[in-house]
């Protein structure tokens, strides 16, 4: 029978990533202060978690801009990064 600290420990093994496997990824995103766009929208609706939302409020209100404005120019450069030309 397992004590209770070897059951501790495997149950962690199982909770905490393995990041050998994982490979670094290139930061590709624009900084808060970049995304800023005039592009044609579309109205759509989602939900965020609140603490996205209330970074890019944060951010929004510090450099003196609009927090969707942000959001959406952050999706259009993963779209740019991403696109099947």
């Amino acid at each position: 029978m397992k004590t209770k600290q070897e059951s501790t420990k495997q149950r962690r093994q199982h909770m905490e990533p393995d990041f050998k496997l994982g490979k670094r990824v290139v930061d590709f995103l624009p900084s808060p202060e970049e995304l800023v766009a005039a592009d044609e929208a579309v109205r759509v609706t989602m939900f965020l978690s609140k603490r996205s939302v209330d970074f890019f409020k944060k951010k929004a209100k510090a450099g003196d801009m609009q927090y969707q404005r942000m959001i959406r120019k952050l999706v259009d450069s993963y779209v740019d990064r991403h696109a099947i030309v």
